[in-house]
């Protein structure tokens, strides 16, 4: 997909973490240090980097590491001069050792870290150019330089101009960028799902229902169960199994019981003689269309109502009138009386504290400002944060567990 996208100019080039940024290019003026890569949460390399800064702090902190610390220190301030840095301060001199140790990390798994380039990139400083003229070099495939850079590169001598210990002087075209669209808001209403909240969420999703992406046929299936699934936030997640023959219930197909939220049966059990021994009501699952047309309207309803909710805790975490006239302001504000004086407590079974719990953890998921006014709002973004870095240190080791077996597995066929 991504080649034929290259192909067709719809992304600029297609590459990889480590070749982009850990490769020096050979005309490239500029270092890339650890706070320029790119990354989003979750991301397997911030997580690893926080590691080693922790792992660097430990040694620097500890006496019996005090000796080697500074041998360390010695060895990158060396190597920084060999590559041409100036700054050799004590921070230049960690980001360097991280870049190093990150580098030696990423680098056996490099081509699972795919970098797509939707804009061109200024072979000096290594910037996008969103706007303006992108200078091209006639002769050379890669070479490209930005405004500021080109100007930069005129006032230079010739003997230092590109392309670098060559008598031979390339020619610089200019082209044009077209720049970014003003407007790129996102005209389609938000989806809310619980199951797209993180990555482990949608690997459990896909690991519960074999959707598997090793295979075109596969990817095509599960992506469009993967819709089905956004779309339809109340149809069940996960395929229904009979509790009696332990055969898969197929839509509309089946017997639900209201009381027992785990038991199900087919229509071959239920319509057997004497029926089924089950001492609560059972009814009858949706049909396909009924579902789907169920699904619609809930969905509509349930965002709507998140949104109203979300929206009134905002307001009676701020509000400060006795009689406000909001809609349910006074009800939300005892809510979180209750709270501050309940000894039972959400953990004790309290239906209050739990649905207060419920709307704070709704709130805390999708809350964006660091100073918020709702309460316990910083508690449980903290809370969610470190259950995140849990899950990702876990996937990490995996990741490199898996590594390890892979490399173990070379060496064994070359031996």
């Amino acid at each position: 997909m991504l080649r034929k996208a290259a192909k067709e100019t719809i992304v600029v080039d297609v590459t990889n973490f480590y070749d982009h940024f850990f490769v020096t290019a050979g005309e490239c003026k500029t270092k890339v240090t650890a706070a320029r890569l790119p990354y989003f949460d979750g991301d397997y390399w911030p997580g690893a980097a926080e590691d080693m800064i922790s792992q660097l702090r430990q040694e620097e902190d500890g006496k019996k590491q005090q000796k080697k610390g500074k041998t360390k220190l010695t060895i990158t301030k060396r190597a920084l001069k060999a590559a041409g840095q100036a700054d050799l301060s004590t921070n230049a001199s960690k980001d360097a050792l991280l870049m190093q140790k990150l580098g030696e990390t990423i680098f056996p798994m490099k081509e699972d870290f795919i970098m797509v380039h939707l804009q061109h990139a200024c072979t000096h400083c290594c910037l996008l150019m969103a706007s303006g003229t992108r200078w091209v070099c006639s002769q050379c495939k890669n070479f490209q330089l930005c405004d500021k850079c080109h100007d930069a590169e005129r006032r230079l001598e010739e003997k230092d101009m590109h392309p670098i210990n060559s008598r031979e002087k390339h020619v610089l075209c200019p082209v044009e960028v077209n720049d970014v669209a003003p407007d790129t808001k996102d005209k389609d209403e938000i989806l809310e799902s619980e199951f797209f909240d993180t990555r482990q969420a949608f690997l459990s999703l896909c690991q519960g229902n074999h959707y598997q992406y090793d295979t075109l046929r596969r990817a095509k299936h599960s992506s469009m169960m993967v819709l089905y699934h956004l779309h339809n936030p109340t149809a069940p997640a996960f395929v229904t199994t009979c509790n009696i023959c332990h055969h898969d219930i197929e839509a509309g197909q089946g017997w639900h019981c209201e009381v027992c939220s785990d038991f199900d049966v087919c229509n071959t059990c239920y319509q057997k003689e004497g029926g089924v021994d089950h001492p609560h009501k059972l009814t009858n699952h949706p049909s396909m269309a009924d579902q789907n047309a169920q699904n619609k309207e809930a969905r509509q309803q349930r965002v709507l109502q998140l949104r109203k909710m979300l929206d009134l805790l905002v307001h009676a975490s701020q509000c400060r009138f006795p009689h406000c006239q909001y809609p349910n302001c006074r009800k939300v504000k005892g809510l979180f009386r209750h709270g501050i004086h309940c000894k039972t407590r959400a953990s004790g079974g309290c239906v209050l504290c739990k649905k207060m719990w419920y709307l704070l953890q709704l709130h805390a998921r999708a809350c964006k400002e660091s100073e918020c006014s709702v309460p316990r709002c910083r508690d449980l973004k903290e809370h969610l944060r470190r259950l995140q870095q849990q899950s990702d240190s876990r996937r990490r080791a995996a990741v490199m567990e898996m590594m390890r077996q892979r490399a173990a597995e070379v060496a064994g066929n070359n031996g």
